[in-house]
């Protein structure tokens, strides 16, 4: 089920809301906390129930290590953690990367191994990612004694499930009591309902807009030979498909939580805007960016043993980081490009000492170097294979001449203006979490009129928006990362 469809919108979500709020308000308010469990079972079944059993048993499997390693000994509780790490990336690896690496076995050697039709279980990256990082900080004695309800919803809430944000354990279970949700509810429903119509916009009036331009390039036949202006529009076009895809999605994910009255982490923080690659992953799925560096690459020994190591440890890090991304080629070459713009972003910083960042000048290029290098790396992303990132690389670089097989392909007068709205918002327009105020963003210098109340006049603003979404989705598309 879609957050951008008509039945999750008209019919799931009221029913959902009318039922938890009214649990809320009855002698028995902690079964609300029960109904969003079972209603997340219900939503994630709906796309394949079989894949029911695939989560419930990935819980229980996670769950009865966390019960084991209460108080249990050193050697115990280490062979607990152990089991439960292999448990998961088996269960990943079977589903996400058995086909991919039997593929390249069969190449490699030359043998005729059968290919795995395995249909990927949503979210099995996300929920896995989650339930390793719990069992880890359970053995280092950093969880407070949780329940099965907590536990099944922490993994389980309907809104982060699909593609996150990636939460964690700490910020999440305190406020999965009755007093944590009903804490500030009326607030939260109203900033809820604002940031999920924001991001719905984001996905379908803007994303879902660009997208046509994107596909009429990167999914076109293999002979056809693009102009270099086609495939960098198409290249600009997918930068701001994906980020208003995802940070759509994202918005819309917290706004729900909030509906609840639990508050998810957020997960961008307008990342165009960046003007370094570290500051790049500081504001790009920002949940991701945490779990990779206080479960991977602090693992690996971070910076403790010089700059080496720490060059070293990245470069494994955003590897692994793009294979997290899907079973493929273009993902991992993704995360070698990011890994090494990070060895040179940090080898840079050492160099100069940020003796240079005063300097509008300075802060200008900056800011365009970083913005050309995540786009170029988004062609290897969006590519089906590296030999099709490779021929749009060296034809928006290197140029054909005149050639009468060279075509233009995509409406120019239709994407330009799309991609000049499009990069206007992301680039200078504030972030959603500024106009909404939520999680400290702010808006002080723009005048009163502008910053987000809930007010009348909003709520004819925001039901206008959400009108002009719901004329969109007869055409719905899923969220890019759903595939991940």
């Amino acid at each position: 089920m879609l957050f951008n469809s008509y039945e999750f919108l008209f019919i799931f979500l009221p029913l959902v809301l009318l039922g938890y709020h009214g649990l809320l308000a009855t002698r028995f308010p902690g079964s609300s906390l029960y109904l969003l469990v079972g209603c997340s079972l219900f939503f994630y079944g709906w796309w394949n129930p079989q894949y029911l059993l695939l989560i419930l048993a990935s819980i229980a499997v996670n769950y009865a290590c966390y019960r084991g390693m209460i108080n249990s000994s050193k050697r115990r509780g280490k062979l607990l953690l152990l089991g439960g790490i292999v448990f998961n990336l088996v269960l990943l690896g079977y589903f996400k990367y058995a086909g991919f690496f039997a593929a390249n076995i069969s190449d490699l050697l030359g043998l005729d191994l059968p290919i795995l039709g395995i249909v990927l279980p949503l979210a099995i990256s996300f929920f896995t990612f989650q339930q390793i990082a719990f069992l880890v900080d359970a053995r280092n004695d950093l969880v407070t004694p949780v329940g099965l309800r907590e536990y099944m919803l922490f993994v389980l809430f309907f809104p982060q499930l699909i593609a996150g944000p990636i939460v964690h354990h700490a910020e999440m279970m305190p406020q999965f009591t009755v007093r944590g949700v009903r804490d500030g509810l009326g607030s939260k429903l109203a900033c809820g309902i604002t940031l999920f119509t924001l991001g719905m916009a984001k996905k379908v009036l803007i994303a879902d807009s660009l997208a046509p331009f994107v596909a009429q390039v990167y999914d076109a036949d293999s002979a056809i030979v693009f102009s270099s202006l086609d495939i960098w529009l198409a290249s600009l076009a997918y930068t701001l498909q994906l980020y208003f895809d995802f940070s759509g999605y994202s918005d819309m994910a917290i706004g729900l939580a909030l509906m609840f009255g639990i508050s998810l982490p957020l997960n961008f923080n307008s990342p165009y805007k960046a003007r370094s690659i570290i500051d790049f992953w500081r504001r790009w799925h920002m949940t991701l960016s945490r779990f990779l560096k206080d479960y991977l690459y602090i693992a690996l020994g971070g910076n403790r043993r010089g700059r080496v190591s720490r060059y070293r440890n990245l470069l494994l890090t955003m590897l692994l980081g793009g294979l997290w991304h899907g079973a493929n080629w273009t993902f991992v070459v993704w995360g070698a490009l990011h890994g090494t713009y990070l060895i040179l972003n940090h080898f840079w910083r050492h160099l100069t000492g940020g003796r240079f960042d005063h300097l509008r000048l300075y802060r200008g290029a900056a800011w365009a170097l970083t913005l050309l290098a995540v786009i170029n790396a988004w062609v290897m992303f969006r590519a089906n294979s590296w030999q099709q990132a490779w021929q749009f690389y060296r034809d928006m670089y290197l140029p054909a001449a005149a050639d009468p097989a060279i075509v233009t392909v995509l409406d120019i007068t239709a994407l330009l203006p799309l991609l000049a709205a499009a990069a206007l918002a992301a680039l200078l327009l504030p972030n959603t979490q500024q106009w909404v105020g939520f999680a400290g963003g702010t808006l002080d210098r723009l005048p009163a009129i502008f910053r987000w109340r809930a007010t009348p006049l909003w709520g004819a603003a925001l039901a206008f928006l959400l009108v002009a979404c719901s004329l969109r989705m007869h055409s719905f598309s899923a969220f890019l990362y759903f595939q991940f």
